[in-house]
């Protein structure tokens, strides 16, 4: 698309094509990872059954680790999440071009993380038909949820993150599944597609509404980037635990959540661009700043791990010294450097612009990024609990099957909505690519909206 030679240009038809292209009805591979993640919901649904019906004690919860994967899953979910904010409504505002091929994909990542975050609260519940407790509303026990709780703050933080990111994914959608529409050979389709589109006409009128709808949700998601993993870092920065009670940790939390989430983006890219030929759509240009954004946020989040070692022993305080002695040298000490390889000296190789642009390279490193990411959150979470004030109080955290059933069943639960979500909805902006078409491709082919 950067070229200059307008024989090699995108033109507006072929963007139409090749998107409208991936809507066409599915082959046996489509229905295969679509299996693949139904199979992996049902082992997370079965532990999760398993759970409920014999308590959290028969799924290894016990003092003085109690949430241990589950809220380590939460967090690495909220991170996932943020980026798609970032891509699509920061970098919008930015006018970042880059951003145009990849940002639809980033917010329909955004929005099913966001779904599958939610889940871990109701999961630890132990008893999950009693979930509406956690919200603020009147009752004939005048029982209120503590407002002061960080707790509590999580339901208001992520339930309006989901609604803004749902709300603002939606509207961008709206002028591409009018082109769908247009193009729909199933009566299934062209009535999901007619409902979906909202009566779009592609009038002045609707353009004039869209953009400035679009700029508003753009301007108004921005600060959630900033406040909802800020208020989810303070889950445990309020607490007096030893290795969470930083001021760090709102900064540290979102620099981490963008880190990983532009990496889930090139995980999901690589393999959507190869299998419906987007290369001329999802250019190397694309993953050159992708690649860039990550050594940035590497950067942030390696500078964060220092300040934390050098504050611990610059406090002088003996249980902070003790625990972050305990995480390089103790019990856990091989998730701790594999957060710091995965997190810190692996991201270096995108120094090397050749490797910036390598599709293999970064899919494999997007890959040690995302496995990086949740060990950080491990050590932040189970490292912190283990070695807490009271020696008589240390202990360690009991693994169970359910664990990975229901951290499996995650990971199924968000590929079950992507899979489904590629197939059925522009999963590219056709729009958006068009904006930054040069003049002589724009002339070379009119094709849809």
């Amino acid at each position: 698309m950067n070229s200059h030679d307008s024989s090699n240009e995108v033109t507006y038809k072929e963007v139409n094509d090749t998107v409208l292209r991936m809507l066409e009805p599915p082959g046996a591979g489509w229905y295969v990872l679509l299996c693949a993640c139904l199979a992996c919901v049902g082992i997370g649904a079965a532990s999760w059954t398993h759970q409920i019906m014999n308590g959290m004690g028969d799924a290894g919860k016990s003092h003085p680790i109690m949430w241990g994967a589950y809220i380590t899953n939460f967090v690495f979910w909220v991170g996932i999440a943020h980026s798609g904010t970032l891509i699509s409504a920061v970098l919008y505002l930015f006018r970042a071009h880059f951003r145009m091929s990849i940002y639809r994909l980033a917010e329909a990542m955004t929005v099913f993380a966001v779904l599958t975050a939610g889940l871990f609260p109701l999961i630890h519940l132990g008893r999950p038909w009693f979930f509406y407790w956690l919200m603020p509303y009147p009752n004939q026990r005048t029982l209120w949820p503590n407002f002061r709780s960080p707790l509590l703050w999580d339901v208001f933080a992520v339930s309006t993150y989901l609604t803004i990111s749902a709300t603002f994914f939606i509207v961008g959608l709206i002028p591409d599944i009018a082109a769908a529409r247009d193009r729909a050979k199933t009566t299934f389709r062209k009535v999901l597609y007619t409902l979906t589109s909202l009566g779009w006409t592609g009038s002045n009128r609707n353009w004039k509404h869209y953009t400035a709808a679009y700029l508003f949700f753009a301007a108004f998601a921005t600060p959630l980037v900033v406040s909802v993993h800020s208020v989810v870092s303070w889950d445990f920065a309020m607490s007096i635990v030893p290795g969470w009670h930083a001021t760090i940790f709102p900064p540290y939390f979102v620099a981490g959540a963008i880190f990983s989430g532009v990496a889930m983006v090139i995980t999901l890219a690589i393999p959507l661009r190869k299998a419906f030929g987007l290369e001329r759509l999802i250019t190397a240009d694309n993953f050159d700043a992708m690649s860039k954004l990550i050594l940035a946020t590497s950067g942030i989040v390696s500078y964060a791990y220092a300040t934390e070692f050098y504050m611990a022993w610059y406090s002088n305080n003996t249980f902070e010294r003790y625990q972050f002695w305990f995480r390089p040298f103790g019990e856990m000490k091989v998730a701790f450097w594999g957060m710091v390889f995965c997190n810190c000296v692996a991201p270096q190789i995108l120094w090397i612009k050749s490797m910036r642009t390598n599709i293999g390279v970064l899919f494999v490193l997007s890959l040690i990024i995302n496995v990086g990411m949740w060990l950080e959150r491990f050590n932040i979470i189970l490292q912190s609990l283990a070695r807490d004030y009271i020696p008589s109080a240390w202990g360690a955290y009991n693994f169970s099957w359910i664990d990975v059933g229901i951290t499996i069943g995650a990971f199924g639960w968000f590929g079950m909505y992507m899979t489904l979500f590629i197939k059925f909805f522009p999963a590219v902006a056709i729009t958006e690519i068009k904006e930054i078409l040069p003049v002589p491709a724009r002339q070379a082919g009119h094709g849809g909206h």
